[in-house]
Order: C-alpha cells, then structure tokens, then sequence
C-alpha cells in the first residue's frame, strides 16, 4: 500500500486550509465560519479533547491492506466520516452546497445538507444524482414549514433525516456583535474596507449576488427576502418541542431518523427511547452552550449506555483523521464534519473540500497502519485512555466522563 499523500499547492493539513480561507475571505465572514460562544472555551476544548485521547500501537500485524470502510444507515462509506450540515455556505463560495455534495459523491462519503442551505434541496441533488445525501431539519413554529421540507427532501430521494435540538436560541456570539454582523450584510465603512482588503472573495459575491436561505424561502412560500428568511430561522424555533414529537417526526419520515445535539446519556437513553435510529453527540461546533464539555469525552460513556442499540454519530472538533479513528475506537460509527471542509471550500472550492475529504481519509489510513488495524472493527483494541491517566484498552469498560452538568435535550 502507499502512504504518500496527496500534495496541492503545499496544503499538509486542514489547517493550512484554515489559513488560506483566512487570508481569502473577508473578516466578517471568516469570523462566522471559524468563531464560536463567548469566549470560545468550548470552541478550544472540542481540539484539546482529542488530545487527551491516547493510541496503544501493536507492531509485527500485517497491514498491507487497510480500508477504514464504513456503513452508515446501510451506505457503504468510504470511511466513516459525513460532510455535516452548515448554513449560509454561500457566503464562502458561489454555489457553496453543489460543490460540498459533488466533493461528498466524489470521496464516497454522505453529505447532510442544512435547512440554511443556499441553495435549494432539489438543485443539490440535481448536481450530485449519485450522492448520499442526508437533509439536517430545524423545528420551527409553524411546523408546516419542516413538514414541507421533510416532504421535498424524500421526493429528492434524501436518504436520512437529523433533528438539530440544541439551537432553541443561537448562542452568544461575541464576534458577530463585533463585526455588526446581520442579514443582509449592512454596507458599512468598516466594511467596505474590508472588502478593499479581499478583492477575490468581494468579486465573487458581487457577480453571485447576496446569498438566500433558499430552502426556508421555499417552504415559507415567500419571494427572496433575506432579512425575513434570517428572522424567520432565527425567531420562531419551535420552544416547545419535546420527546413527544418523536412521533410527530415519524410519521412525516419513513427513512432514518438521527436525533443531532445530544450531550447527555440521559438524553442520549431518551433518543432510544423514542424511536431514534441515531444521535449526533455534539455541541454545534462550540457555537451554542459556552462551557459544555466536548462530545468526544462523553462518548465513551454514552457507547457504554446504548452498546450497539443504535448508530452514535459525532462532531466537533474534528481536524485531523487521527481524530475519526479515535471516535470511531471509543464507540462512534462516525463522524460529522462541520469547519474543516468548510475551510477547504472558502480556499479553494470544490477542489479544496475534495483535497480535504483526502487527506482525512489519508490520514485515517496511516493512523490504523501505524495502529495495526486493517479496519474500523478493531480500532477499540487500540485506544490506551480517554482522559490523562485513564486506562481503556481491549474489553476494559468505557470511561466515564467527568460530566458536572449537561445540557438536556428537547424535553419530555
């Protein structure tokens, strides 16, 4: 087997993509795609908790074939990583979402497009027929609004669907205060300026125009208009969702369904409990919940609970295929994949999420030979600890996080 890896214009790393997208988009944007809450806590404590996790090689096992293949939902993934949900895309690239699913279908992985897409659910599949696309669902008020999105997304032939339950109010985020930053876009010196500084990205929103949440549009039933459609997301999330509406779910969603916000083993229980098919473990990316722990430390412990009930997805602070193996070792079927592909398409499009999605899988693969694992089966074999100090290896039990409070998903 090889273990070169694939070189474009010297980017090693998600990071170097990081960089680049720095340096291309203007600080407005750049700020909404890599900012977090307050005072970004959580945001670093999603990296650091990789960290903390710790490999147990083993020598002399013959690797000389390795495939970090994986099923998800009954899809056979080239490894066990999803192009994750995220809004707004367009102001990263013109036709951001078309590009991120063709990049999905070229790798071999799913995509979950967010109901903040921008561009419309149907024009997503139209681009990439061939793809595993999966439609992530905000509850809003006026629920006619998800029922018409979940009715286009089967009738798209989307596959699975994610409830997204930890964003009943957006977080506190200090930069977009900073940068004054709304929809539409307020032309501000401060602005202007800005867009002086990144010519590249100012042109390319010029020709495209600004940027609709189409897919809201559409099950609204209103002409473009992104003010209302901002408001429209922002203020009338459904408060008063609960477990109960699992039902509810089921009966407008014959496929998967996949419960996204989890950070809890109660909730977690509760998923299971009311006919979930999976849970994201995730704290949107340190975007919401300043202090909450990092999903990959209450992994372990929610593997524990639910064993192989149902499928455990997770996100957040994912940058580096070492980290897909270490969540998939300690109970993960797989992962969501939030900024890092984002980082890649702000740089350089569709080439940059494509050149992402390979060196993660790149990466996966030298970490499992280096492991002495030829698949995802026995990456568990192979993890040392969880936490400093922790031992985890072989059928040792699952730690248990130091967990002091976490948030509660949709209520019963």
């Amino acid at each position: 087997m090889s273990l070169l890896y694939s070189s474009t214009r010297g980017f090693a790393n998600v990071a170097d993509y990081r960089q680049a997208a720095r340096r291309r988009l203007a600080k407005i944007a750049f700020d909404y795609l890599d900012g977090g809450a307050e005072d970004g806590h959580t945001l670093a404590r999603n990296r650091t908790a990789f960290a903390d996790v710790h490999f147990a090689p083993r020598a002399m096992v013959d690797v000389s074939h390795v495939s970090p293949a994986a099923q998800l939902f009954g899809y056979a993934a080239a490894a066990p990583m999803t192009v994750g949900p995220t809004g707004l895309n367009g102001l990263f690239w013109p036709k951001a979402d078309e590009l991120l699913a063709r990049a999905a279908m070229a790798r071999g992985v799913p995509l979950a497009l967010s109901s903040a897409s921008t561009s419309l659910l149907e024009d997503v599949r139209e681009a990439a027929p061939h793809a595993e696309l999966w439609m992530q669902l905000y509850v809003q008020k006026d629920r006619r609004i998800a029922e018409s999105i979940m009715r286009r997304a089967s009738e798209a032939g989307y596959t699975a669907l994610l409830v997204t339950v930890d964003t009943p109010v957006h977080g506190k985020r200090d930069h977009d205060i900073h940068n004054n930053y709304r929809l539409p876009l307020p032309i501000t010196p401060r602005l202007i300026l800005d867009l002086l500084r990144h010519p590249h990205w100012a042109l390319q929103m010029a020709r495209q125009g600004t940027p609709q949440l189409v897919n809201l549009a559409k099950s609204l039933g209103e002409a473009p208009d992104l003010q209302r459609q901002a408001a429209a997301l922002a203020r009338q999330m459904d408060l008063a969702l609960a477990w109960s509406d699992m039902a509810w779910l089921r009966k407008h969603w014959k496929g998967p369904l996949i419960v996204k916000g989890i950070m809890s083993v109660e909730d977690a229980c509760l998923a299971r409990q009311h006919g979930a098919d999976g849970i994201v473990l995730s704290n949107h990316g340190g975007r919401q919940l300043e202090g909450a722990h990092a999903p990959i430390e209450v992994l372990p412990a929610v593997a524990d609970a639910l064993g192989d009930s149902l499928h455990i997805l997770l996100d957040s602070g994912v940058r580096r295929g070492a980290d897909i193996v270490k969540a998939v070792a300690l109970g993960a079927r797989g992962v969501l994949l939030g900024r890092a592909p984002l980082y890649g398409l702000a740089a350089r499009g569709e080439a940059g999420v494509n050149h992402v999605l390979t060196l993660l899988y790149e990466e996966m693969v030298t970490t499992m030979t280096l492991l002495g694992c030829t698949d995802i089966d026995t990456l568990h074999e192979r993890i040392a600890d969880a936490q400093p100090g922790t031992s985890r290896v072989a059928s040792a039990p699952a730690v248990q996080p130091n967990v002091t409070v976490a948030p509660r998903a949709v209520q019963s």
